[in-house]
This record gives C-alpha cells, structure tokens and sequence, in this order.
C-alpha cells in the first residue's frame, strides 16, 4: 500500500507551502506591495492541500493507519479556513498567531508522518 507514502508526500508539500507564507508576509511588511498579491493565492493553495491532505490521511487511516492523521488534518483544515477569513478581515491581532501555531503544527505533522509505519495486510 502507498498510502502513507503518498501521506508523507502530500504532507511535506503542505509544510514547504505554509512556511512560505511568513517569508511572503515579511515581504510584504518590508514594502513589497506585490508580495500581498502572492500572499493569497499562497494561502488557497495551501488550504487546497490541507483537503488533499485530509482525503489522504483518511484513505491512510481507513486502510490500518492512525486515527490522529485524520484528525490532526481536520483539526488544520478548519484552522486554515479560519485564517483565511481573519486575513481577509484584516484581523491581524488572530491572523498573526493561528498562522505561526498553524506553520508549527503543518510542520509538525510533517515530521509525525516520517515515523509511522505502514501496516501491511
């Protein structure tokens, strides 16, 4: 079965993409204007792989994996959605934190993926 293969894969983009988002936003606040523009179409991508990550962690965990990879997945999914909506809002003062405990979580769950082992039927 390649699906925790594939859950690391999918995994390790979703960390690569979400830790791009400050490096864009420090950009932007250094006075790059074009940096904001990346800086949204970067974030509905990184919330298209939190779904991707979400169907594959389920298909992982559906064929003998663990229960936590769904989970924590939904878990980031609503705190990306969230996130999106306080950008859009312009609530920084909630922006700002959920999207650095949201890098520390996508990368943690990166990591988490690495020492799990696939079952075998």
């Amino acid at each position: 079965m390649k699906s925790l293969a594939a859950l690391r894969l999918v995994a390790a983009t979703h960390a690569i993409a979400i830790c791009l988002q400050p490096v864009v936003a420090g950009v932007y606040l250094n006075g790059s204007g074009g940096a904001l523009r990346i800086h949204e179409p970067v974030g509905m991508a990184v919330a298209t792989i939190a779904i991707v990550q979400l169907l594959v962690a389920t298909i992982w965990w559906r064929s003998g994996g663990r229960l936590a990879a769904p989970l924590v997945s939904l878990l980031v999914l609503i705190g990306e959605s969230v996130q999106i909506g306080m950008g859009y809002s312009r609530d920084l003062a909630l922006h700002i934190p959920l999207g650095i405990t949201l890098v520390g979580a996508v990368v943690a769950f990166a990591f988490w993926t690495r020492r799990q082992q696939q079952v075998t039927a």
